[in-house]
């Protein structure tokens, strides 16, 4: 199986469950699309610059953005970065 970058899509939601944006790859690059639904060019960097801060723990159990959840979706089929399209919120699980 050969993976690649455009087949993956990297979700940010806050603890409760709230669409904050996503980050994709396409033929042309990086993108991000927010949750109003606007998509702004992205580079590599810029990626690594949200992702990173997220996903770092400053020590044991304490991370630098509390409550924000990431999500990396494999989606093998193009990511449409059409208005239309918004994530969908995940189920609620007590």
């Amino acid at each position: 199986m050969t993976l690649r970058n455009t087949e993956f899509r990297i979700t940010f939601r806050s603890k409760t469950g709230r669409f904050y944006y996503y980050f994709a790859k396409d033929a042309g690059g990086w993108y991000q699309v927010t949750a109003a639904g606007n998509r702004h060019k992205a580079t590599a960097e810029q990626v690594l610059n949200h992702v990173l801060p997220a996903l770092a723990e400053i020590e044991p159990g304490a991370r630098l953005k509390p409550g924000v959840q990431i999500a990396v979706e494999y989606m093998p089929e193009p990511v449409n970065p059409d208005k239309s399209e918004r994530p969908a919120a995940p189920a609620n699980v007590d």
